[in-house]
Formats: C-alpha cells, structure tokens, sequence
C-alpha cells in the first residue's frame, strides 16, 4: 500500500512539475507580447501554453486504461488536435487592412508556444526551455534588426494620401520641398481652386514606413511654410 501511495506522490509531483514549467515558460513569451502591446498578450500565452501541457499530459497519463482495453485506441490523437485548435485561436489574430496584413507573428507566435507546453506536458523540460530562449531572441533581436538596419523594408511601406492648398506664386517652393521630404511619390497632381488661378490644390500618394503615418507626415508637412487645409489620410487598398 505504501509502495501504491508513493508512486503515485513521484507522479503527481513530476506533473506538476510539468505544469509549473509550462506557466513559467508562457509567461517569458507573453511578458514580451504585452510589453509591444499585442493582442495575444501575458494571460492568453500562459493559457495557451498551460493547456496544450495539460492535454499532453492526458493524452499520455489520462487514458492507460483505454488503451489497455482497447488496443487499437490512440491516446495521442487528443494531444493532436492542440495543432488544430491553435490554428483557429491564431487565424483570430490575423488581420488585414488593403495591402497591410498584421498578426501573422501573434499568430506563430501562439503556435510555438503551444508547442512549448506540448514539451512541457512530455517532460521535455529542456527542449522547452531552450526552445522559449530562442523564440524570445527571435521576437526580440529581428524586431530590432528589421527597424534599425532594414527601416525601407516593403512590408513596413504605408500608402499616405496628401492634400493642401497654397499660393501660386509659392508653388515652386512648396514642389522643391515636397520632393525633398518624399522622393517616392506614387501620385500627384496640382489644380487651381478659384477663378483668378491664385490658389492651387494639391494631392500627393506617398509611402511611409512610420508607425503613425499620417501623425508623422502632418510634422512633415509642418516645415513648409503658409500651407492651408492639410489633409493626411492613410489609404486602405
């Protein structure tokens, strides 16, 4: 009887080791989801992560039985459709706005960390560990990689729609600087807006790779003097 009661003490005691794991881990890789202000933050990649270790555990522990009973039987297919499962909560993250597409990094990042707890749950606290250290530099050093030493990467470009009036005679001035400010422009054009032909309207289509396009551009556009009805809108496309 003591013998019965101790195994199952070892037992309970690696599982919880397990899951302790689990939580630990998800919580490195969901501090940094809620520090860049994510959707899938702190508490959703803990869960994530503590409940593909507890549907491993089940599917090695919670069905010995089953199996004994009927060999055919295949407990690991419980822990299977972790991977399905996951897919439907990170295409949930995914969106997209016109040419933008976010979330695709969430998403994966859900993903990897499921698999995290999968580790955990098979007591292969190690590879989960040293998977969670690489996912964290992955997450952490390409950020800074891609917005430091790539700032022109295409996936960052955003379309800007630009529109203001100014004076005929300012208009070469105003021209010069814009080109100056924006060498890129998708598109633009120039038309006078009163009968005397002293005022012209103009709209431009830039590309920014600014987080906050249109806040950036407005303290752009702020350096060109006598500029009247500036418009800054980002175009979905």
């Amino acid at each position: 009887m003591q013998e019965f009661l101790s195994y199952f003490q070892i037992a309970d005691a690696d599982i919880l080791i397990r899951i302790i794991f689990s939580i630990v881990l998800g919580s490195i890789i969901g501090l940094e989801r809620e520090l860049t202000n994510k959707a899938a933050g702190l508490r959703t990649q803990i869960l994530v992560c503590l409940g593909s270790c507890l549907f491993t555990i089940l599917s090695i522990y919670g069905f010995s039985t089953a199996v004994t009973l009927y060999p055919l039987g295949d407990p690991s297919r419980v822990a299977a459709q972790i991977i399905t499962g996951i897919g439907f909560i990170g295409a949930g993250t995914v969106l997209r706005q016109g040419l933008t597409v976010t979330g695709l990094t969430t998403a994966s990042t859900l993903w990897i960390v499921a698999a995290i707890g999968m580790a955990c749950g098979c007591g292969q606290i190690s590879l989960a560990v040293a998977t969670t250290l690489i996912t964290v530099c992955v997450l952490v050093l390409i950020r800074f990689f891609e917005l430091k030493l790539m700032p022109r990467n295409m996936k960052h470009l955003r379309k800007v729609k630009i529109s203001f009036v100014c004076k005929y005679d300012e208009y070469d001035e105003v021209y010069k600087k814009l080109m100056e400010m924006f060498p890129e422009i998708l598109d633009y054009n120039h038309k006078t807006i009163d009968e005397d032909g002293d005022t012209l309207k103009i709209n431009a289509k830039v590309f920014s790779n600014e987080k906050s396009p249109v806040l950036a551009i407005y303290k752009q556009l702020d350096e060109i003097k006598n500029l009247q009805s500036v418009s800054v809108k980002e175009i979905f496309d």
